[in-house]
């Protein structure tokens, strides 16, 4: 066994168990894919980040893995990763405050803002395009919970997630999701429900619950993956344009409260963004 330093970050939390766990092996040289899979199944959060020595061009390099297998992209992974990897001296910013991750979905710009004790990361999201696929029948629950007119679509900026916007907050937040039904989805079972806030005054614009149980996770805390497919879905549609941003929330329904700062550029990037806080730092014998 190699003793190997672990840290389980909470990303686009505010505070310590408000986000979304990940598990970051700091010290992955060595280990095989076998490996890595195994060590992800035993923590058994929604993702766990390997870092590894980086290729030229990048600042640092992550391989992502969920329980079941491993992603190409992952939002609150690459969130974490950009802060683990500043934190820990493994990347240094530029000027600008800008670092370029690694990860299976290619060389992905990072933007740092602020210092030790108030971190903001932002990393643009991998271009999103929309699946050309059949539309599946949607179970009762979620039929009745579709905004009238929209139908669920099929999304990828690495991972796949179907997208259905709810008809309003308080019923996507009533949902109890149908999650065998959800689970036989085409595109591994996994599908994130939206809607716009109910109210202008509670300081986020979008809600968003993601459920995956189709690579194992019922209901994912918080989700830059789907959050960013969001956005580009809401941009292909001119309900946002260039230079605009948002506050999304999301994980009330598990007892978390994070916060997805999702942003625009000029060019039609999506970015998202967020706090981290660092919940355990230690060493792991694998």
């Amino acid at each position: 066994m190699t003793a190997r330093r672990y840290l389980q970050l909470d990303v686009f939390a505010a505070r310590p168990g408000a986000g979304n766990p990940l598990g970051v092996i700091v010290d992955s040289e060595g280990l095989d894919d076998a490996a890595m899979q195994a060590i992800a199944a035993w923590l058994n959060l929604s993702e766990t980040i390997f870092f590894l020595p980086p290729d030229e061009g990048a600042s640092y390099r992550i391989r992502i893995f969920t329980p079941k297998g491993e992603l190409p992209f992952a939002g609150h992974p690459s969130v974490g990763a950009a802060w683990a990897a500043v934190e820990l001296g493994l990347a240094t910013p530029d000027d600008a405050g800008q670092l370029v991750q690694q990860c299976a979905a290619g060389l992905l710009p990072v933007r740092v803002q602020g210092g030790r004790w108030f971190r903001q990361i932002r990393v643009r999201s991998p271009q999103a395009e929309r699946r050309a696929i059949e539309v599946p029948a949607l179970p009762e629950g979620l039929a009745a919970l579709a905004k009238p007119g929209h139908a669920p679509e099929l999304w990828n900026n690495g991972p796949d997630w179907w997208l259905l916007e709810a008809g309003s907050e308080a019923a996507l937040r009533r949902y109890q999701p149908e999650l065998a039904a959800i689970a036989a989805l085409p595109g591994r079972g996994k599908l994130a429900v939206f809607a716009a806030a109910d109210r202008p005054d509670v300081g986020y614009q979008y809600v968003l619950r993601a459920f995956a149980p189709g690579v194992g996770i019922n209901e994912d805390p918080v989700t830059g993956s789907a959050n960013a497919l969001v956005a580009a879905h809401l941009l292909a549609q001119g309900r946002i344009k260039p230079f605009q941003q948002y506050l999304a929330s999301q994980g009330r329904e598990l007892g978390r409260a994070g916060e997805v700062r999702v942003e625009v550029d000029g060019d039609s990037n999506i970015w998202i963004g967020g706090e981290v806080q660092q919940v355990i730092s230690g060493q792991l014998q694998w």
